[in-house]
């Protein structure tokens, strides 16, 4: 007989005014609902309706069963479901409705409210899909996020809201576009994902779902990181979709797409080759009936196309054309990403026709270019896009036929393109120079003279944004460079002129233009003659750097370095254009005042400078002229090093010089001026009450700040370059005499008091970054007395000296200039460096700029999971202190080659992390010190050793914050005692008392050793009604659950409650007065912990077990149902006696949840939270009103009996000791 069976049998033995009637029938239609969710029969759907009425009419009133609220929601999910089948607008209005009154009836506070926010926001949803009402979209939007907060991780409904929140979300993202959607859908993928950790069903789409929201971000916001982050999280999922997965391609398709956008941000060849390599694989497993297939055809061929113009190799675009033919098969006149290949394919068509001349790829170029621009509406962002591809290739066509009429409409369709790609879009600068070229063209062919100006015009702007370095930039000032030759070749005196088509010619074009300027200007001190000038000479300049170079500077460095070596050099035109582009920046300083040309001609003498080594002819003039200039910014911006720079070079240009020749007397002149005006400005200072940094004091303020940013650093840091140890002192004389501190000392005469003091710490911080060592000690670890006053890199290899050598190296070579190790950076025989270096070993670990990990007995091929270093009590907090960590193996080879400078980044090696030490991956990458879940964090170390016994607890005191004496020769119950002590007065924590073991002499709630507090499995609870188990068994809720067992009379041996002669009234506590119980306090090593007590009525040692290193006894405790508890020791025959024992549930306020407002609790919350299993604590009575607790083999664990043994008791204050 199936459910709904059953449930019409049930409704036949209750029928109307039967007390069960409206149970009955209640849950007959919840059960022919759930069998229209399983089989679909829309007769069940339509009797589950009829039934929830008549039940609802039995309910008309909310009772304290919550029955309407539940019926109503019954009938509205059915009438939900009825719409879905149907397609009745009216089902889905009365689901609404019903849903908002059931709603209703659970107002904040009741328990389940989630679950009614839930279901009238998919109810409104409904409607939006069908109507497109934004209010129904605003409005389930808000009840899915109200639902989700009554859902904190760990309930039970939260997988299903988040979903449904998603979902509704991501639609109004689509619809709207707002980026703030997308942050918080970003947000709640990464909660989505923590649901749903490796291994589990939903964990790949998870994955793969983050990755595409991140994707569509870096698309809205070009935020970098996130499309790096998508690459990661889509490699992830691929590897957990292997081949033969349905959804393989998807996930090769998205990553080829994400790999194709950096290639496009970054250049980097290599992605745009795993792009093709994944979008061939991707092809394989689509079949030609696929939906996607046309996408992934097209996409392939971009990236084709995109190989092809960075390495010109013919098969990749021939390959890319015939793909998009394959493309637009697929892509039929009505689909919408037609316009796309089309475009594409005439794009490609046109770089044929480029390579090979063939006039009909032109024509089929222009052709599809027409039918794109057609199919693309005008909104469409790649409309602008058409536009430019169709007027370059009409551009060309004239080019060929001489034909005006393409040229004009070229034109005409490069303004609307331009229209479209605003100031700040990536394809701007695209279309001004293909604009330029088509007005240029005009100019060339047809003399329209305004063209060219508009040409250069657009060209100037199109080379702004394209930066030095940009693949674009060349042919941009190629052209422009043309125009303006077009535009001054009058200059020429020759009376045949050609334009000259290589760099070099056109630049020495250029070049020629710039001096006729500068020669007007002198004559006529005209600024657009000189303006002209600036221009011609840098495009010229810029036209004759070497293709290996990039940028002026990079030249003249790979120049001077040639002149420091035995070949000669002959700078040539470049350097006399260098020459010229400095006298022209300094002469419109001179005539405009503007600083930006006074600083360029800087550069550019300093660029001079750098081709005159010792011994030039020039080097002495290159001296004179940087020191003018230098001296010419001091008097605009009085700054002493521009000063000091100018003396020290007119110093020596005048020792390069014969005395009496005209230079030696210029240079002389400006020597003395320079001298008086550094006397002027010292005078000036001294008679100044300015509170600026001068460049008097900067020295000693930047030594103070070193030593400052040093007091939070290890005492001792070895430097790495020399391999010496350096304490504070050491530390800061190298920086004061590095190269770092000269050039910082140079900046700060350019700035502002803040904006020293800011730029001070910047590089001082930069500076002293250090590496840390984590490692197992082993045999012959060097000492502080070993190695101080040596440099390690002299020593023998043997033992640790080898070990410290390397971790040495490896931090070099990361380009740290200090790295600390516990062996010999600390002097152990000073106690009170002992104490300093325990109290701020974990702070010295998090705010290390690196922790490098050696885990000596893990070989290259084996997994870190085998290192004994995971289990010694130190490292823990060495995992968990710093940001960054990198693992080395037994060779010192980085484990598992990491793709970025921190294993905790490393998805792989966090899973096996968080394997070997059980620490969930939010712990292990963003750990913070402190009291919070106190019970984890020693269950952490539970299973870990030390050298000294009491060093388990010295290790812990960083992971919880707190300073406490460290008392070597202490025993370790003691160090531990002392620690939990001191967790439990700082925090009220009660969870420190859930452990199974010895008890400890320092204080009897505390265990003897750490190791009581590894993982623990309860005491399995047996119910004693059969209602309980048929409640679990049929899987009702926790609610339901309790529902039935409120209804159902429980018969268990009770006594009556007995409260201590020795308490007074104000030792207790109602549930009316919690907000006033205190937390859980220690004085000396008395313990007063608030409890609910439940005196034990009798004690009953049931038959002994010879097998077990325990005593069993059966406990009746007033309030409780009858339990088991194992102890290790007997209990005496006056303890049983007496009365004196009571088995106690710890109180604190977080066991109602951490938002609870104690003021304001119901009845009904109360139950829900203490009517459920607990570990209890044994207690025996002690003269003087004291307690102890009698430690146990095994979790205690109790239940209590009823309702009224909740809502009767009361918290009781113990003093236990």
């Amino acid at each position: 007989m199936d459910d709904v069976s059953r449930k019409r049998e049930k409704l036949k033995c209750c029928p109307p005014g039967d007390d069960g009637h409206y149970s009955a029938l209640y849950c007959l239609a919840h059960a022919l609902q759930q069998r229209y969710v399983d089989e679909e029969q829309i007769d069940d759907m339509n009797e589950a309706i009829t039934l929830y009425r008549s039940a609802l009419e039995l309910r008309p009133v909310e009772n304290e069963d919550r029955d309407r609220s539940d019926t109503l929601l019954g009938l509205a999910y059915s009438l939900s479901y009825k719409y879905d089948e149907l397609g009745t607008v009216d089902d889905l209005e009365e689901a609404i409705t019903l849903g908002r009154e059931a709603l209703a009836l659970r107002p904040p506070g009741h328990p389940g409210r989630d679950v009614f926010l839930h279901n009238l926001a998919s109810f409104l949803w409904s409607r939006f899909e069908k109507q497109a009402e934004v209010c129904d979209m605003e409005e389930a939007i808000q009840l899915l996020g109200a639902a989700l907060e009554l859902c904190p991780p760990g309930h039970q409904h939260r997988p299903l809201t988040l979903s449904y929140f998603i979902r509704c979300l991501s639609g109004r993202y689509e619809r709207q576009g707002l980026l703030k959607d997308l942050e918080e859908l970003v947000t709640l993928r990464r909660a989505e994902l923590d649901l749903y950790p490796r291994g589990h069903s939903d964990h790949v789409a998870s994955l793969h779902n983050l990755a595409c929201d991140l994707s569509r971000r870096y698309a809205k916001t070009a935020a970098i990181t996130d499309l790096e982050e998508s690459i990661e999280l889509h490699r992830a999922a691929l590897e957990l979709r292997p081949p033969g997965d349905d959804e393989r391609s998807s996930t090769l398709h998205e990553l080829t797409l994400c790999l194709s956008t950096r290639y496009d941000k970054l250049g980097m060849v290599a992605d745009l080759e795993e792009a093709i390599e994944f979008g061939h694989a991707a092809l394989k497993l689509l079949t030609q009936e696929d939906s996607s297939r046309g996408a992934s055809l097209h996409n392939l061929a971009c990236n084709l196309r995109k190989r092809f113009v960075k390495q010109a190799a013919m098969q990749d675009l021939e390959e890319a054309i015939e793909l998009l033919h394959g493309a637009l098969e697929l892509r039929p006149i009505e689909h919408h990403d037609r316009s796309s290949s089309l475009c594409e394919l005439s794009f490609c068509l046109s770089h044929r026709h480029d390579n090979y001349g063939a006039a009909e790829d032109l024509e089929e170029a222009v052709t599809l270019g027409r039918e794109a621009l057609e199919l693309c509406p005008l909104e469409d962002p790649n409309h602008g896009m058409c536009l430019r591809n169709l007027g370059r290739n009409l551009r060309k066509s004239s080019a060929q036929t001489a034909a005006i009429h393409d040229l004009e409409e070229s034109i005409e369709l490069l303004r609307r393109a331009l229209e479209r790609h605003p100031i700040g879009h990536p394809d701007r600068s695209s279309s001004l120079y293909e604009l330029a070229l088509c007005l240029s063209l005009r100019h060339d062919k047809y003399g329209v003279a305004d063209g060219l100006e508009e040409a250069i015009l657009l060209g100037r702007e199109a080379l702004e944004l394209c930066p030095p370095g940009n693949p674009d930039r060349g042919v941009i000032l190629h052209s422009l460079a043309c125009d303006l030759w077009n535009k001054f070749q009058y200059l020429h005196q020759t009376a045949a002129v050609v334009r000259p088509t290589s760099r070099a010619d056109l630049a020495s074009s250029l070049f020629e233009f710039s001096q006729h300027f500068w020669d007007q200007f002198q004559k006529e001190f005209m600024v657009t003659d000189l303006d002209n000038a600036v221009c011609l000479a840098t495009y010229a300049l810029e036209l004759r750097l070497p293709p290996e170079d990039d940028s002026v500077a990079a030249w003249v460095q790979r120049l001077a370095e040639g002149a420091n070596s035995d070949e000669p050099v002959t700078p040539g035109q470049a350097v006399s254009n260098l020459r010229a582009l400095a006298n022209y920046h300094r002469a419109r300083f001179q005539t405009q005042h503007a600083i930006i040309d006074l600083n360029e001609a800087i550069t550019f003498y300093r660029h001079m400078l750098q081709t005159c080594p010792a011994g030039h002819s020039n080097r002495a003039s290159s001296l004179h002229d940087l020191a003018q200039c230098l001296a010419d910014r001091f008097r605009e911006q009085p700054a002493a090093a521009d000063l000091d720079e100018a003396i020290s070079l007119e110093q020596e240009a005048l020792q390069l010089l014969v005395r009496g020749v005209p230079d030696y007397h210029v240079s002389r002149a400006c020597l003395t001026a320079c001298l008086q005006m550094q006397f002027d400005s010292q005078a000036a200072m001294m008679s100044s009450d300015a509170l600026g940094v001068t460049h008097f004091d900067v020295k000693q303020v930047i030594r103070n700040v070193a030593f400052e940013t040093l007091k939070t650093m290890p005492m001792r840091l070895l430097h790495t370059p020399t391999g010496i140890l350096c304490n504070r002192d050491a530390q800061v004389s190298c920086f004061m005499d590095s190269a770092q501190c000269k050039q910082l000392e140079f900046q700060c005469t350019t700035c502002s008091r803040d904006q020293q003091m800011e730029l001070i710490r910047a590089i001082i911080s930069k500076y002293f970054e250090y590496i840390m060592l984590s490692h197992r000690w082993g045999e012959g670890e060097p000492l502080l007395r070993d190695i101080e006053g040596h440099t390690i890199y002299g020593m023998s290899i043997k033992g640790g000296f080898g070990k410290l050598q390397a971790f040495c190296r490896i931090a070099l070579e990361w380009d740290y200039l200090w790295a600390w190790s516990d062996t010999c950076c600390i002097d152990k025989d000073s106690s009170s460096e002992v104490q300093e270096t325990i109290g701020s070993m974990f702070a010295w670990y998090q705010q290390s700029a690196l922790t490098i990990v050696y885990l000596s007995d893990v070989p290259d091929t084996d997994s870190l999971e085998s290192s004994k270093w995971f289990t010694r009590g130190w490292t823990l907090q060495e995992l968990l202190a710093p940001k960054s960590v990198v693992f080395y193996t037994k060779t010192w080879s980085l484990y598992r080659n990491p793709t970025s400078l921190n294993h905790k980044t490393d998805d792989v090696v966090l899973e096996e992390l968080k394997k070997v030490t059980g620490i969930e991956r939010r712990f292990l990458t963003g750990f913070s010190p402190g009291l919070d879940d106190a019970r984890s964090r020693l269950q952490w170390a539970s299973q870990r050793t030390t050298t000294r016994a009491e060093d388990i607890a010295y290790s812990l005191f960083g992971i919880f914050n707190l300073h406490l004496p460290v008392m070597y020769g202490e025993s370790a119950e003691n160090a531990l005692g002392r620690l939990l002590a001191e967790i439990v007065s700082h925090s009220g924590d009660i969870s420190v008392l859930d452990w199974v073991g010895a008890s400890s002499p320092f204080h009897s709630c505390f265990p003897a050793d750490i190791t009581s507090y590894q993982i623990l499995q309860s005491s399995p609870f047996h119910p004693n009604t059969e209602e309980q188990v048929s409640a679990t068994s049929e899987g009702l809720s926790s609610i339901e659950v309790l529902r039935n067992i409120s209804r159902s009379p429980i018969t268990v041996p009770a006594a009556q409650p007995q409260t201590p002669l020795s308490y007074a009234s104000s030792d207790v506590y109602d549930f009316h007065s919690l907000a006033q119980v205190p937390l859980a306090r220690f004085f000396g090593r008395l313990l007063t912990l608030p409890c609910i007590a439940y005196h034990v009525a009798s004690v009953q040692l049931k038959r002994a077990d010879p097998s077990k290193p325990s005593h069993t006894y059966i406990i009746q405790a007033s309030g409780l149902n009858p339990l088991e508890i194992a102890l290790p020791s007997k209990l005496d025959d006056v303890t049983r006696s007496r009365g004196g024992l009571y088995l106690v549930r710890p109180w604190h306020s977080n066991l109602l949840g951490p938002f609870a407002d104690l003021d304001a609790l119901t009845e009904e919350q109360l139950v829900s939270v203490l009517w459920t299993p607990f570990d209890a604590l044994l207690l025996t009575q002690l003269p003087h009103n004291e307690y102890k607790r009698i430690a146990s083999s095994t979790l205690i664990t109790a239940y209590p009996v009823d309702r009224a043994s909740v809502l009767n008791g009361g918290i009781r204050m113990f003093n236990i000791v």
